[in-house]
């Protein structure tokens, strides 16, 4: 049984069991591995989802989920530079909109009570802009990376979760 959603797995970069039985990987894109570089920078990039699906418009009903992770892309670069074909990009006409659809659609699926895990990076914008744009505020979260600027946090979908 299906209780965990990915909505933009990309290449389950931070996923301990890549395959967990009980998620469903989705993603926009698909890209079957590449090497990219040589000797000890080389890297693998890939993008296998199970389904090929948009996150701002999930096709699932109404609380489906008891997770959601939701790591959008969070940088404005080429389409075709390595940073996007690895995590994909936004637009930077239309990320506002993007980003709230997103949200709206990753809690819409969730169950009531259920958890929402969602990663960010400060790289071009503020946690602080992305926040405003759901009507959710989280129950915890933390910094990492070496400049700080990747959050993790942890929203739970309840009427007590909900900004006034």
């Amino acid at each position: 049984m299906i209780k965990i959603l990915d909505a933009c797995c990309g290449g389950r970069a931070f996923w301990f069991d890549k395959e967990h039985p009980e998620t469903l990987y989705i993603d926009y894109r698909r890209m079957d591995p590449e090497v990219v570089g040589k000797g000890k920078n080389a890297r693998v990039r890939k993008c296998l989802p199970d389904r090929i699906e948009d996150f701002r418009n999930l096709r699932y009903i109404d609380n489906t989920f008891k997770l959601v992770v939701f790591d959008p892309p969070h940088l404005f670069v080429g389409e075709q530079s390595y940073m996007a074909k690895c995590y994909g990009c936004m637009d930077k006409k239309t990320w506002k909109e993007d980003i709230k659809r997103g949200f709206s659609e990753c809690f819409r699926v969730l169950r009531k009570d259920g958890i929402l895990i969602f990663k960010w990076n400060e790289y071009n914008i503020p946690v602080r802009d992305i926040l405003a744009l759901t009507e959710y505020k989280p129950l915890f979260g933390h910094r990492s990376g070496k400049a700080q600027k990747t959050h993790w946090l942890t929203f739970m979908k309840s009427d007590v979760n909900l900004k006034e």
